[in-house]
């Protein structure tokens, strides 16, 4: 077994054990989370049944197990592993306490800036201050962009799952393998997470696992230097982030008009209100699911677009 093939190969091994450890544990979750009564209303559903929120620690758990993992076959990558680890737990624990008690626009902003600060110490020698700088900034715009395409059962787990595999095989054909260790890990947690998370939904993520999504791909990006890749594969919820802003500037959760949903199960845009990618597609109504699979096969467009990026510039940075 060459090199190569080592690497793929135990990169392999630690998303797999973010799969099974996530897929393992999820069911317990969900029946704590909602002996806890930390639920919500899937209100795209006739009935408004509820659903366990914030099972996106789930992916949190598998994910970091997965990393150790990686830290202990790759010492020499200790460094990257570690603090791409303390970042998504950083994150994560961010999205936990917004789950929990609601932190303003500003108040994740502010925060989100400082869970990624520490990837600036694991940045290429001999970078500008400007692009050391960007760094927080980009994990604060990702991890907000991944947030906010959100509320379709699976949808941002899907859309994680279609940018996360984009970037996987990105860094594969670019032999990044130390980053590849990051993009296996978290995809195989949000596969795992996926099977509870797709329509019909027993868990909703919260934002403990929509904010990790997007630092995951900033981490990648910024680490693995492939900041292209993960600008197209972002570019959905790019869309979706201009087309909410350009309508309705920031605005707090709580002032959302939600989709409506009619008695036999479709989903109508509601008249008024902010513009969003999931609305403009409701420009006919259509079932939630169907909304869905639209979203998804825009991202593996771009997806696929960023896997060709890669093989036609291999050997460059990008």
């Amino acid at each position: 077994m060459n090199n190569s093939t080592y690497l793929l190969f135990t990169s392999g091994i630690c998303g797999l054990i973010a799969f099974i450890i996530t897929f393992a544990i999820m069911p317990r979750l969900i029946k704590k989370l909602k002996n806890a009564d930390i639920v919500g209303r899937d209100i795209h559903k006739i009935s408004k049944p509820e659903v366990a929120e914030m099972g996106g620690i789930g992916i949190l758990f598998g994910f970091a197990i997965a990393i150790m993992l990686g830290v202990y076959l790759y010492p020499e990558w200790q460094s990257q592993l570690t603090i791409s680890l303390i970042v998504i737990l950083l994150t994560g624990i961010i999205g936990m306490v917004d789950d929990l008690i609601m932190l303003s626009s500003k108040e994740k902003l502010i925060l989100l800036w400082i869970a990624g600060l520490p990837i600036m110490w694991v940045t290429p020698p001999n970078v500008s201050i400007f692009y050391m700088l960007s760094i927080p900034i980009a994990v604060t715009i990702a991890s907000n962009l991944t947030n906010m395409l959100a509320g379709l059962n699976g949808i941002e787990t899907g859309l994680g799952v279609i940018a996360l595999t984009s970037l996987t095989l990105s860094c594969i054909i670019m032999n990044k393998y130390d980053v590849a260790i990051i993009s296996f890990s978290m995809l195989g947690a949000l596969l795992a997470f996926l099977f509870y998370n797709r329509y019909p939904a027993n868990v909703f993520p919260g934002d403990v696992g929509t904010l990790i999504i997007g630092a995951s791909i900033a981490i990648i990006a910024f680490i693995g230097r492939v900041k292209i890749i993960a600008f197209i594969v972002l570019i959905p919820n790019i869309i979706d982030g201009l087309l909410k802003f350009r309508s309705a500037g920031v605005m707090e959760r709580q002032n959302f008009k939600p989709t409506e949903v009619k008695e036999d199960g479709i989903l109508v845009a509601p008249q008024g209100g902010f513009n969003s990618l999931i609305r403009s597609i409701l420009k006919k109504p259509m079932k939630e699911h169907q909304v869905v699979y639209i979203i998804w096969s825009i991202g593996i467009i771009f997806g696929l677009i960023g896997i060709a990026i890669a093989y036609f510039a291999r050997g460059s940075i990008i």
